[in-house]
């Protein structure tokens, strides 16, 4: 019985610190809104976060979906910046040794033709 209420104690924690994380991050309510949710949730707790759940539940999970797009839209930018600062040598200098093997495979060149152009490539870099 203690380890429920030990549980359940935590979860209230994760809760509470939720609703007022949310409070803060909300753009779209004003500062006296924030004071107000803020007190309320302080001062009477277990109302303050029932009451909250219910008035702004919906919007809690729909400003949780923004933040997650905005988040992955900054780091799908991050990641083709990061791919754009590789050097356009190495990526030239790989695609025609991909190029080269592809050819090779098929038989369209020797193996000694291979190794000239291989050589060639590397050399030039």
């Amino acid at each position: 019985m203690t380890m429920l209420w030990f549980f359940l104690w935590i979860l209230w924690f994760v809760l509470l610190f939720r609703v007022i994380g949310d409070i803060f991050r909300d753009d779209s309510m004003s500062g006296w809104g924030k004071a107000g949710w803020t007190l309320f949730v302080c001062v009477l707790p277990y109302l303050g976060v029932f009451v909250y759940l219910i008035a702004r539940g919906r919007s809690m999970g729909e400003r949780d979906r923004r933040q997650m797009q905005r988040q992955d839209q900054a780091f799908r930018s991050y990641v083709r910046e990061a791919a754009a600062e590789t050097p356009t040598a190495a990526r030239t200098s790989t695609d025609e040794l991909a190029r080269l093997a592809g050819l090779h495979d098929h038989g369209d060149i020797t193996d000694t033709e291979y190794a000239q152009a291989k050589a060639k490539i590397l050399a030039s870099h």
